[in-house]
């Protein structure tokens, strides 16, 4: 009991999301009924949580670095609309389908790492806010995607691809797994690595940072050339899933992927957060839109929800920021 209770108070934040996850949980329990939590129910959010959970790790590493990144979800869009043309054969005919999932795979990656490279170029060598950088993107890759597919859907992908989203390794999803796998990496990155130091040194204070000796460009660069590969990775998790590519999959995502970060702790100022609590967050949001679906909510509401509840959490925020530094103060004071 008092190993918990200091691990309590050495993680606040943690200890309060596991508090929120808990009464979360019971009380959808509670509300929904037994269909809730269901093992056919609990086997769909598995499939689910790597789509929006690539995307919020993303947002993750970009609100760390004092940053955001709006493009995250119009480069999954992108990638995975690249990737479909070839593995439906429409671009590079004549390929197995094998070949045609490799080289499909490879592209669609290849151009989401492109997307995310052009956007901390910008950020780093011309000097552009990352909220103005990645809006810009964010429209130009959404209309790159619309060009290529006239607002059409690709369709006709070999069985071996779709099956992919379906597939489980003793019990668990596929996808699901290697999101787990992808998730420790970062945590170990940020908690373990000199990359992860220089992270929250940069989101404390880029200046210090500088005079750090830290290659502030190349730390940009690199970490949003690593959301891009995040998001290319997302968009064939949805791709796979919906056996389909479109222009607009996936667009809640992106408030998900804010609330998500800010609700596991992570500053949008920069230099505070961390993966364990994002993980947390993110399984929180997979619950409630999991009950979003049990009440066959339109896309519309959910929309409208996903946003109170990030406005709600922002201000909630910013109330318990005043009040930590009033506290601070009156203790400085005495």
């Amino acid at each position: 009991m008092d190993r918990i209770k200091k691990w309590a108070a050495k993680d606040s934040t943690l200890s309060a999301l596991f508090v929120i996850f808990f009464v979360t949980a019971v009380s959808l329990r509670l509300v929904v009924g037994k269909t809730m939590y269901t093992p056919e129910r609990l086997m769909l959010m598995g499939f689910q949580i790597p789509e929006f959970g690539l995307i919020a790790l993303g947002m993750t590493f970009s609100f760390l670095l004092g940053g955001i990144d709006l493009s995250l979800v119009a480069n999954a869009n992108l990638s995975g609309i690249i990737g479909a043309y070839i593995l439906t054969g429409i671009w590079m005919p004549g390929l197995s389908p094998e070949m045609s999932i490799v080289c499909g795979i490879v592209s669609a990656l290849a151009a989401a790492v492109i997307c995310g490279s052009l956007n901390g170029i910008l950020i780093a060598k011309f000097s552009v806010p990352p909220m103005i950088a990645t809006l810009s993107t964010m429209t130009f890759y959404n209309g790159v995607a619309m060009a290529l597919t006239g607002g059409e859907s690709i369709i006709g992908f070999p069985k071996a691809f779709t099956r992919f989203s379906t597939a489980t390794l003793l019990g668990i999803p596929v996808l699901f797994v290697l999101f787990a796998i992808i998730t420790a990496a970062l945590g170990f990155l940020l908690s373990a690595t000199g990359v992860g130091r220089k992270v929250y040194l940069y989101g404390e204070n880029p200046v210090a940072s500088r005079f750090s000796a830290i290659h502030n460009e190349r730390l940009i660069i690199g970490i949003f050339t690593q959301n891009g590969f995040l998001a290319g990775l997302s968009g064939l998790a949805i791709v796979s899933r919906v056996t389909t590519a479109k222009v607009g999959y996936g667009d809640a995502y992106l408030v998900q992927a804010m609330l998500v970060a800010i609700i596991g702790g992570v500053s949008p100022s920069g230099g505070k957060g961390k993966i364990s609590g994002v993980i947390i967050a993110i399984i929180i949001i997979q619950v409630l839109s999991s009950a979003f679906t049990i009440w066959q909510l339109s896309p519309y509401n959910r929309k409208l929800i996903w946003g109170f509840v990030l406005i709600f959490v922002i201000f909630m925020n910013h109330i318990i920021g005043l009040y930590g530094q009033r506290k601070e103060k009156t203790l400085k004071e005495k």
